[in-house]
């Protein structure tokens, strides 16, 4: 069972149910994953999305990667990713996986830059943060291929387009 707690900052646009979108998208990311097991599985699985400001993210930025400034997504894994297997099999028992920070400003900047709605591309860093709680990374090019493939499926499966699909220019 996959338990996603979130927190939406006051600049989040209230109109939109945040809260489901972590959940599908949590869920998502965790089905197209090496782990889609864990969804049916006895043991609780818990998630924080927190929806906050950038300075927020830019402190945690600073602190934990050296980087002094905000970024769009920031994942705090709570667990060793190669122990997952093990865990997979446990009869009950809780876990929290980690937490997904994402900065409000960058998120609607990226959005605005890509042309899609900022909840669209929420989703995708959704996606991707999740991803990176469950041991995945894009520091090597198959790595990133990998990575990329599963964002895409996941996203698919919930409405949204291949978010680096590229248009090539004809001239």
């Amino acid at each position: 069972m996959i338990v996603v707690e979130s927190d939406t900052g006051q600049d989040w646009d209230s109109r939109i149910d945040w809260s489901a979108l972590a959940d599908r998208a949590v869920e998502a990311a965790i089905r197209h994953s090496a782990w889609p097991c864990l969804i049916d599985s006895a043991l609780s699985v818990e998630i924080s999305v927190k929806f906050t400001h950038d300075r927020d993210v830019q402190v945690l930025n600073a602190a934990y990667r050296g980087k002094d400034k905000p970024t769009n997504v920031l994942s705090f894994p709570m667990f060793e990713a190669e122990l997952l297997e093990s865990l997979v099999k446990a009869d009950g028992g809780e876990i929290l996986l980690g937490d997904v920070a994402l900065a409000h400003g960058v998120c609607v900047a990226e959005a605005e830059e890509k042309g899609v709605a900022v909840e669209t591309h929420a989703a995708h860093l959704i996606v991707h943060g999740t991803l990176h709680l469950l041991g995945y990374d894009h520091m090597e090019d198959d790595a990133a291929e990998e990575m990329e493939a599963i964002e895409r499926a996941a996203l698919s499966a919930i409405g949204i387009a291949d978010p680096y699909h590229v248009e090539e220019v004809q001239s």
